[in-house]
C-alpha cells in the first residue's frame, strides 16, 4: 500500500484534494459551491447531505464577501486512516464578530445573506469551530464526515490538525505534514521542501513516506535519520519530528533546518531547538526533551510563517480545536511570500 494512504496516519491533502479560494467578490459564493460539490461528490455525498454541504459553502462564502476583509476559504478532503472528511475553513482579517452568541442563532443576518446564522452551519456540520476577536478577524471551520459511517460509530477526531498553502502562483505546496496517535503518543512530522512547486512537493512527500514507513514506537531522531536518507535523491528540505506524550508531560523533538517548533502553555510559549542543515544533503541530528505542561500544545510551522505571533490572540490550547488554532496561526503569521504550513497537536482529552 502507498504510505501516503496507509491506515491510521493523517497527512496533508495532495493538490487535487485541496482548494484555496478568495472570497472578495459576489461570484465567490458560486465558486465555493462548485469546489465543495466536486470534492464532496468524490467522497460519495449525494441528495440531502450534499445539499447541506452546498448550503454551508455558499453561506460561508457569502458571509465573507459581505462582512470580511481579505476573506479566504479552504475546501479540502482530509483522510484519516481509512476514513475521510470534507472540511471548509474560512479566514478573514476583520472586523470580527461583535456578538458571537447572537451570531450562532438561526436566522440571524446583518446584511442580506441567506440568514442561516453560524448556529445553523454548526448544526449542519458534524464538527465545527469558531473564533473571533474585534479588529482581528474571524476563523471558522465546518467538517462533514464521509457518508457511510453509522451514527454514533464515528471515531473521535484526532488531537492534531494541520494546514498547508502553496505560494501564490503555484498549485502544489512544497510543504507537507503527517501525524498519528499511537499508544498514547502522537508522532508529528512537518517538512518544507527546498524551493517551491512540484520538485519541492516531491521532497516533502518523500518525507511523509519515510515517516510512515518507520516502525513505531520510534525516537524522533530515528525517524529524522530515515527521512534524511530517503531525501538524498531529491532537492531536500527542512524537517522536524516530534513525539508528544501528554500522560508523561513530555515532548521529544528533533529538527533540521528552519522549521519552528513551539510548546504552547497558559503562560505563553517555549521554543524547541532545530539544528542547521538540510535533510537529504547535510545533517547533524540531535534530539531534545521538553516538558509539556497540563493543557499545553505543540506547534510546528515552516518559515512561510513568521515567528512573531502572539499566543494570547488564539484560543487556549486546552480549550481550542487544533484546526482552529492552526487556521488562526496561518492567518496571523503566514505573511511571507512562500509556501506555508502549520501543524498543531493538543493533548488528547484536553479539548
Amino acid at each position: 500500500m502507498d504510505p501516503l494512504t496507509a491506515p491510521e496516519w493523517t497527512a496533508s491533502p495532495l493538490a487535487d484534494e485541496s482548494r484555496w479560494l478568495r472570497a472578495e467578490e459576489p461570484s465567490s459564493a458560486a465558486g465555493a459551491r462548485r469546489e465543495a460539490t466536486a470534492l464532496a461528490e468524490r467522497l460519495g455525498f449525494a441528495g440531502q447531505r450534499l445539499g447541506q454541504v452546498q448550503l454551508v459553502a455558499t453561506e460561508a462564502a457569502t458571509n465573507l464577501v459581505k462582512h470580511a476583509e481579505r476573506g479566504e476559504m479552504l475546501v479540502r478532503i482530509v483522510r484519516n486512516g481509512r476514513t475521510a472528511s470534507l472540511e471548509i475553513v474560512c479566514l478573514d482579517r476583520g472586523p470580527g464578530i461583535a456578538d458571537v452568541p447572537r451570531s450562532r442563532l438561526g436566522g440571524y443576518s446583518t446584511s442580506g445573506t441567506l440568514g442561516l446564522g453560524l448556529g445553523a452551519i454548526e448544526r449542519l456540520a458534524d464538527q465545527s469551530g469558531l473564533h473571533s476577536l474585534p479588529r482581528a478577524g474571524t476563523t471558522l471551520f465546518a467538517r462533514f464526515r464521509q457518508p457511510g459511517e453509522e451514527p454514533g460509530q464515528a471515531a473521535p477526531e484526532p488531537p492534531f490538525a494541520g494546514l498547508t498553502r502553496p505560494i501564490d502562483g503555484e498549485r502544489e505546496s512544497g510543504d507537507a505534514y503527517t501525524a498519528i496517535a499511537a499508544d498514547g503518543t502522537v508522532y508529528a512530522m512537518l517538512c518544507d521542501g527546498l524551493g517551491h512547486g512540484a520538485l519541492a512537493a516531491t521532497a516533502s512527500q518523500e518525507a511523509v513516506r519515510a515517516t510512515r514507513n518507520t516502525p513505531l514506537p520510534a525516537r524522533p531522531a530515528e525517524i529524522l535519520e530515515r527521512i534524511h536518507l530517503r531525501l538524498r535523491p531529491t532537492r531536500g528540505g527542512a524537517v522536524a519530528v516530534a513525539a508528544i506524550d501528554p500522560d508523561a508531560g513530555r515532548v521529544r523533538y528533533a529538527g533540521l533546518g528552519n522549521i519552528a517548533g513551539w510548546i504552547l502553555h497558559p503562560g505563553g510559549r517555549t521554543g524547541m531547538i532545530s539544528v542547521p542543515g538540510i535533510a537529504g544533503t547535510r545533517a547533524r541530528l540531535r534530539e531534545h526533551d521538553y516538558d509539556l505542561p497540563p493543557g499545553g500544545a505543540v506547534v510546528m510551522h515552516s518559515d512561510g510563517l513568521t515567528d512573531r505571533w502572539d499566543p494570547a490572540r488564539r484560543p487556549p490550547p486546552s480549550g481550542g480545536d487544533p484546526l482552529l488554532i492552526a487556521a488562526i496561526l496561518l492567518r496571523d503569521a503566514g505573511l511571507r511570500h512562500d509556501d506555508r504550513s502549520v501543524l498543531v497537536v493538543t493533548a488528547p482529552g484536553g479539548l
